[in-house]
């Protein structure tokens, strides 16, 4: 199981990350998320833990600080493996804002000598766009970025 988020622009367009070579997934385009974490002793894991965990990953990944509160669940996906993913929906935000907060991270993360999880952004707003994105694609991606076009995000 794992959880991501739609990230759209006051533009029109939707977020999609590379994952970096030295990944588990290298190369592959994808929304920003990661696998849910298992609850701790007495936690319960219901759609406020889940979008937590969503706002998490966009904050490590993008540098963007979202309240939990602010994401609302969007869809259920499942992948070719069997994995399923619970995709979030956020506020729209300005482009530059993706650009600087995916700059910001890469920093850090290479000033503490690390390789960033991500190596590029793209921003697509449709499946003709996705498709010009050189390399593989998450299975759950086209068809998210699909409905995002036709739904008023």
């Amino acid at each position: 199981m794992f959880v991501n988020v739609v990230q759209p622009t006051d533009a029109g367009r939707v977020l999609a990350v590379r994952m970096s070579p030295s990944t588990a997934a290298p190369g592959r385009w994808q929304l920003p998320g990661g696998s849910v974490e298992p609850p701790q002793d007495g936690e319960v894991l219901d759609e406020a833990a889940l979008g937590g965990q969503a706002a998490r990953e966009l904050f490590e990944e993008m540098g963007i600080d979202t309240a939990p509160a602010a994401l609302r669940l969007w869809a259920v996906t499942r992948g070719g493996n069997g994995s399923v993913g619970l995709t979030h929906l956020a506020p729209a935000l300005p482009e530059s804002a993706l650009r600087e907060g995916f700059a910001a991270v890469a920093r850090a993360e290479c000033a503490e000598g690390r390789e960033p999880e991500l190596d590029e952004i793209g921003l697509v707003r449709s499946s003709d766009e996705l498709a010009g994105l050189v390399g593989p694609h998450s299975d759950y991606l086209e068809p998210v970025v699909r409905r995002s076009t036709r739904a008023t995000l």
